[in-house]
């Protein structure tokens, strides 16, 4: 949990970069990049999310 953690960091620093890379030099290349990066992230965050959650239904009650 702590590598996912470390890595939704390294996403939030990276996006956070290239938007202010974005800012400075009006490349729009900067701006699509942290675009894509949200979106995957975004989806690798609900895939892990809908995983946890029919793990917790899974679990049968003995």
């Amino acid at each position: 949990m702590w590598l996912l953690r470390l890595l939704a960091g390294v996403l939030v620093v990276a996006i956070g970069v290239l938007l202010i890379a974005y800012v400075l030099t009006g490349r729009r290349g900067f701006l699509v990049l942290a675009w894509r990066l949200f979106r995957y992230g975004l989806l690798f965050a609900l895939g892990l999310f809908a995983l946890l959650f029919i793990e917790r239904l899974a679990v049968i009650p003995l």
